[in-house]
């Protein structure tokens, strides 16, 4: 099956709300913020990987391109956990 046959932004909803489904609103904010960085990282690495491997081919700016943005995407996202992991901790 294709991406093309599949509905991705419905499966990737559902998957958000499997994931938050039952927790209270700090829970689902620290679970959503491990997701965010997790999904940036993976991200990351995938674009590094192909723009590497497409150097001097038409769609490799594109690659270029993503791996930029997903650098500061991944430094975002690992802020964002740790403001969400604050939410969870233990009150002094």
């Amino acid at each position: 099956m294709t991406s093309g046959e599949r509905d991705l932004p419905a499966e990737a909803d559902a998957l958000l709300t499997r994931l938050a489904d039952g927790l209270g609103p700090a829970e689902a904010a620290l679970a959503l913020a491990i997701l965010s960085n997790r999904t940036a990282a993976r991200l990351h690495n995938l674009s590094r990987h192909e723009s590497a491997a497409r150097k001097e081919q038409p769609d490799w700016p594109a690659w270029a391109q993503l791996q930029n943005a997903t650098r500061t995407m991944v430094l975002q996202a690992s802020t964002c956990r740790d403001l969400a992991a604050r939410l969870t901790a233990p009150k002094p």
